[in-house]
């Protein structure tokens, strides 16, 4: 194989990763997700992540899909709203990854010794260029919707992950409601169908 393309093949992918609901929401007018997120215990098929604590229960599909995105896995992208909600994971991604929160600056008690947690305040160029670094040849995830819209608006995502949840929110956060450089044209999906969900990942065409 030619250097270039073992280059390419090996290059690191930035890609969005979200549950939403049918009608374009990942979280509730309350901020809450239990809707978006009932498909990760709808199955009896068990996926435990790198945390001891954390396990998911899911269809055999969706089973399948987790392990392939948990192997992908080499960095979680996040916003500072994200880790908030997320009580910083407890200093642990339940991925197992290091997780780079964009934010204008450091949470008080933060970063934490062992923790796996890093901060980037310069920016979202610079927090992908720090996450694309951490993963080596496997890819960054990014979540948020705030996150994964600077993300687009700047031309860094490489494909968009969408667990599709069969649900309709009606009203809350949106994933896609602030984007300044529309349209943004994308590849035809892979999908993949479980119980309450469908998986569905596009590339991202950036020229």
């Amino acid at each position: 194989m030619a250097p270039f393309l073992r280059k390419e093949l090996t290059m690191t992918k930035v890609v969005a990763l979200m549950s939403m609901s049918l009608d374009g929401y990942v979280a509730d007018a309350n901020d809450g997700v239990a809707g978006v997120f009932n498909w990760y215990f709808s199955g009896d098929v068990e996926v435990p992540t790198g945390s001891r604590d954390f396990t998911f229960h899911v269809s055999a599909p969706s089973a399948n899909h987790l392990r392939g995105l948990m192997a992908e896995a080499g960095a979680f992208l996040t916003g500072r709203r994200t880790f908030e909600v997320a009580d910083g994971w407890s200093g642990q991604h339940p991925w197992d990854v290091p997780a780079f929160v964009v934010t204008h600056d450091v949470p008080d008690g933060w970063p934490r010794r062992g923790s796996t947690v890093q901060f980037v305040t310069d920016g979202i160029e610079a927090a992908v260029a720090r996450a694309k670094s951490a993963a080596g040849p496997k890819s960054v995830f990014v979540h948020g919707a705030q996150t994964i819209q600077q993300c687009l608006d700047a031309g860094l995502l490489d494909e968009i992950g969408i667990d599709l949840a069969a649900v309709l929110l009606g009203a809350g956060v949106r994933l896609f409601d602030h984007l300044a450089n529309t349209p943004v044209a994308l590849g035809n999906p892979t999908v993949v169908t479980g119980v309450g969900v469908t998986h569905l990942r596009y590339p991202v065409h950036t020229s």
